[in-house]
């Protein structure tokens, strides 16, 4: 009798155990399947399609990761190449470089030119200085492959092409000895362990061989996986000890530095809004200016370096294009004060008060309809503490041909 009931027992824990494993894996298969919307940069620079077909293999990997998107794209040329539009890549679109900041991750891909990345893309790469100045590829995930016509200086080419991903801060992700046990070794190949490459001028087969472009598919592949990475984690804020005597008084006090994710971060991602590098002064003066516990705050409706919406209200700027305006500066407000409580707008106790500067024609009276987009949007982000007094004024014109200006007063804790 006690056997059948250890049988009976042991039957019904098997049974449920097999009932709860049908559940888990129904929900992993789900979380599987949530696309991510992954947006991936290839850009190459080429000039007969060797380094192309490399970027349709990185390509090929990236989209491997269910929800991730690969977008081709070639470097702005400096010299036009002759029957570019005959070529199989004529019709991939040239990049900008300020849409380098727009992308989960980025697949840099050039000819060897001595020992070094070709002259086009790097002067292509000279002109983001704004962007490394205002820290928009910082932690991105980058990796380089490229096409050498003899096969020399490759290596020293990738890593010297590291140093400029470096110097931005993003995260470099390198083939080490993947896929190199699946390639046909009785050829030549001109992987390398930095980065995948192709010997354009060994055409004893096909160049790039199927073997580079295997190990091209397994690194954009690996670029897809640490790009989801980094998506999943960006927009995390976190507040840690600035000093050495907050981490000090937290030993004393026996408390552990525990990370903690920021409120207002957290709600702004909510809001799927993105708070905007805080805009440089322009002349003498300081972006913000705190007295006591208050912070002085004054901002234009500036959007990377150029003012959105110029001009007046009701002629040259209609009063959506004001609204939006408006917008972009209250967020360029809430950038500076972020700065101001040290990168933690937890910190801030309460919004004290808002004037609104529009620039209007005489007899302009719908000041406060323009205005009520930058205090909907203080009240949405900060909830209670961003309720605020308010004045709006019209002007005969404003700094840079701005059609708003906005002068703010916060508390801090």
């Amino acid at each position: 009798m006690n056997f059948m009931n250890s049988m009976r027992v042991k039957t019904v824990f098997i049974l449920w155990l097999c009932l709860f494993s049908g559940i888990v894996l129904k929900a992993q298969q789900k979380m599987n399947t949530k696309a991510s919307s992954l947006k991936i940069l290839v850009l190459f620079n080429t000039e007969s399609a060797g380094t192309y077909k490399m970027a349709k293999a990185i390509a090929n990997g990236i989209e491997k990761l269910p929800g991730t998107t690969a977008i081709l794209k070639q470097v702005p040329r400096i010299k036009a190449l002759p029957n570019e539009g005959k070529q199989e890549f004529g019709n991939i679109p040239y990049a900008n470089i300020t849409e380098l900041p727009d992308y989960d991750g980025i697949a840099f891909g050039s000819a060897v030119h001595f020992g070094n990345m070709s002259a086009d893309m790097r002067y292509f790469l000279d002109q983001s200085v704004g962007i490394w100045t205002a820290h928009k590829l910082e932690g991105k995930p980058a990796t380089v492959f490229m096409s050498a016509g003899s096969g020399a200086g490759r290596e020293a080419a990738i890593l010297s092409f590291w140093s400029t991903l470096a110097v931005h801060g993003m995260t470099i992700i390198p083939t080490g000895i993947m896929g190199t046990s699946d390639i046909d070794k009785t050829i030549p190949q001109g992987n390398t362990v930095f980065g995948a490459s192709s010997l354009a001028g060994a055409n004893t087969v096909a160049r790039p061989s199927e073997g580079e472009l295997h190990i091209a598919t397994l690194q954009g592949y690996a670029l897809a996986k640490a790009a989801k990475g980094y998506q999943s984690t960006k927009d995390i804020t976190t507040t840690l000890p600035t000093t050495a005597l907050e981490n000090s008084a937290a030993q004393i006090s026996g408390s552990p530095n525990i990370l903690k994710t920021s409120k207002i971060e957290t709600r702004l991602k909510s809001l799927n809004i993105s708070l905007p590098d805080a805009p440089a002064p322009v002349g003498n003066y300081k972006p913000f200016r705190i007295s006591g516990k208050q912070v002085f705050i004054n901002q234009i409706a500036l959007n990377a370096g150029k003012v959105d919406h110029p001009g007046m209200v009701g002629t040259e700027v209609t009063e959506e294009q004001a609204k939006l305006a408006t917008r972009q500066t209250l967020l360029n407000v809430l950038a500076v004060l972020k700065q101001a409580a040290g990168g933690d707008l937890d910190k801030v106790k309460q919004a004290v008060q808002l004037t609104g500067f529009f620039y209007t024609s005489a007899g302009y009276t719908k000041h406060a309809v323009l205005m009520n987009e930058a205090s909907n949007l203080l009240v949405e982000i900060l909830g209670e503490n961003g309720m605020h007094t308010r004045a709006t004024v019209g002007a005969s014109s404003l700094p840079m041909n701005s059609s708003v200006e906005i002068q703010a007063i916060f508390e801090l804790e």
